[in-house]
């Protein structure tokens, strides 16, 4: 297994792509600690993994809490060792300039932004001292084009990108390497600020299968299948890198 005596912390993995990577990352033998704003949504994941002869526990926690987050994630590393960081958890505020009020965009930045950075600054100290470590940062595909109408949303998923990158440049010499996931549309509840921009489901599916050249949606083991690559030894000579699974829409 790639994976195998490894412990990945996960944030917003009680659904969706955060779910189906936790699951992923367990199958490779990887000790995972799901977390979730919602307890039970995180603890019905980290079953789901114990039930099939996984490694995982379950915690609550709000993304958005710096000091909830530091705090477990020192929590996790203290016993032993930390890989692993999928740091998940976002918000989608649809609207154009005028159609999304400043508190839309301040709290676009908290969480599609300001909470990444506070978990991969939580938990960089423990991967310097191994001299090792892999954080992989949920960005979008829309950090690399633009989305018409999605002003809060394209542009801290640009930030995002920029900031892996630094952290990247600025942490390769201890061994430890930051990318990107890039997602494109992924059937989830998430899609409902692009649903709702765009004037229904009708609307969305037809942009999905018009607009992306392999004309259909991802499936969440699509993109679980690149977190265990980029958590995994296949991409150790890879950091910096803004990783687009969108079908090839943003070409």
């Amino acid at each position: 297994m790639l994976l195998e005596g490894r412990v990945a912390f996960l944030t917003g993995a009680g659904s969706g792509i955060g779910r189906a990577g936790a699951r992923a990352l367990a199958r490779e033998g990887a000790e995972v600690v799901v977390t979730d704003l919602d307890g039970p949504r995180a603890e019905a994941v980290a079953e789901e993994i114990r039930a099939q002869g996984g490694k995982a526990e379950a915690r609550a926690l709000d993304a958005g809490d710096d000091a909830a987050v530091a705090g477990a994630i020192a929590a996790v590393a203290a016993r032993g060792r930390l890989d692993i960081l999928h740091s998940h958890a976002g918000i989608q505020v649809p609207g154009r300039l005028t159609e999304v009020d400043p508190a839309g965009m301040d709290a676009s930045w908290r969480l599609n932004v300001r909470a990444h950075f506070i978990a991969a600054r939580a938990a960089m100290p423990f991967m310097q001292r191994q001299r090792s470590g892999s954080i992989i940062i949920t960005a979008s595909n829309s950090g690399v084009q633009h989305d018409r109408e999605m002003i809060a949303y394209c542009t801290t998923k640009h930030a995002v990108i920029a900031m892996t990158r630094q952290i990247a440049a600025d942490y390769a010499a201890f061994n430890v390497r930051c990318n990107a996931l890039c997602p494109g549309f992924v059937d989830t509840p998430f899609n409902r600020g692009f649903e709702v921009q765009m004037g229904g489901r009708a609307a969305l599916e037809r942009y999905v299968r018009e607009a992306i050249p392999l004309g259909r949606w991802a499936s969440v083991e699509e993109i679980a299948a690149s977190i265990v690559f980029l958590a995994s030894d296949h991409s150790a000579f890879m950091t910096g890198h803004a990783l687009v699974i969108d079908g090839g829409e943003c070409l």
